[in-house]
């Protein structure tokens, strides 16, 4: 199977909606609807460990889905940078905390019947507050207005279901990541 044609339908500042005409295995064409990010070569997501064990998630409104969403920090590397500078940068955008140990522990697809986008994922350990320098190059933007919730490793799931009971929406990524950082912590002791 391949890519014969691929056709912009639309395009905005982020995003542009894409038909791709394919060959299935039997010969016969065939158009599959699909999205992809503009000037963005990836997205990056951080695990960000504190040396207490507490998980670093962000709480913020999403519009798309109209409701606050609990998520790791996360964001575009549109800035043609190393995945772990864009993944570091992030961290502080998102957090205002910084590692000087990141890892990354999976690459992949991220909803590949819809979108071609790719994510790294990084390990941060013992996540600390950034230095001033730090925090004054790597603002937050103005239109995420994020709140930082920390949780015990021990105590995540039980603070994802408060979460969910006062009427948020968890990123199901999320629980992934959180079994993919264990198994990771459990290989290192």
């Amino acid at each position: 199977m391949k890519i014969t044609d691929k056709k912009i339908c639309w395009q905005g500042s982020f995003l542009r909606t894409i038909i791709l005409t394919y060959t299935d295995p039997f010969g016969k064409s065939r158009n599959w609807e699909a999205v992809e990010r503009v000037n963005c070569s990836g997205v990056v997501a951080v695990i960000p460990f504190t040396h207490k064990k507490e998980l670093l998630l962000v709480r913020q409104f999403r519009p798309a889905v109209n409701n606050f969403v609990i998520e790791f920090p996360a964001g575009l590397n549109d800035r043609e940078e190393d995945p772990i500078e864009a993944a570091k940068r992030e961290l502080i955008e998102e957090t205002g905390f910084f590692s000087d140990e990141l890892i990354l522990i999976a690459r992949g697809p991220i909803s590949s019947g819809m979108s071609s986008e790719m994510m790294d994922v990084f390990m941060a350990k013992n996540a600390y507050k950034a230095p001033h320098k730090l925090l004054e190059k790597y603002r937050t933007e103005q239109i995420e207005l994020l709140e930082i919730i920390k949780s015990p490793l021990k105590g995540i799931h039980q603070t994802l279901e408060r979460l969910l009971q006062d009427g948020d929406l968890v990123d199901l990524k999320v629980y992934g990541f959180i079994e993919l950082a264990k198994a990771h912590l459990r290989e290192e002791v």
